[in-house]
């Protein structure tokens, strides 16, 4: 069954335009939000409200069908990051002027790694948009 576009849009308003796991404002790069299944559909997951966050084409991407990873710190294997039961200012910080994300718990840092949330590409475009106060959002 296909998601609704009504059903997607309230799902990007409820995020606010940004990617609900690194931030990243669809305003900023011009690109749409997909739908990411927190839950995958091979893993049983709906296409329901609570199942669904807005997320950039990268970390949906590097996300796939994964819904845990290690921890590079104590080494074991933890649920990644849960948009819709979790906090995202309970597992991560913005560090070194808000261009990189700091894993602060076990799941910040297995999303972290698994999403590739600091890569190369989004670590030099934030550098930009903090130079014009783009970047990093509030994080209520």
């Amino acid at each position: 069954m296909a998601i609704s576009d009504s059903l997607r849009q309230q799902v990007i308003d409820r995020a606010g335009y940004r990617c609900e796991y690194c931030k990243t404002s669809s305003r900023l790069t011009g690109s749409p939000l997909v739908m990411d299944h927190i839950c995958p559909i091979s893993q049983g997951g709906q296409d329901s409200a609570d199942n669904l966050a807005a997320a950039c084409y990268r970390c949906n991407e590097f996300k796939g069908a994964r819904t845990g990873a290690t921890d590079p710190q104590t080494q074991q294997f933890v649920p990644l990051f849960n948009p819709r039961r979790q906090q995202w200012r309970e597992h991560f910080h913005w560090d070194n002027g808000g261009t990189q994300i700091i894993g602060i718990t076990s799941i910040g840092r297995a999303t972290i790694i698994s999403l590739r949330l600091n890569n190369d590409n989004i670590v030099a475009a934030r550098a930009i948009w903090t130079e014009f106060g783009w970047h990093p959002p509030k994080i209520n």
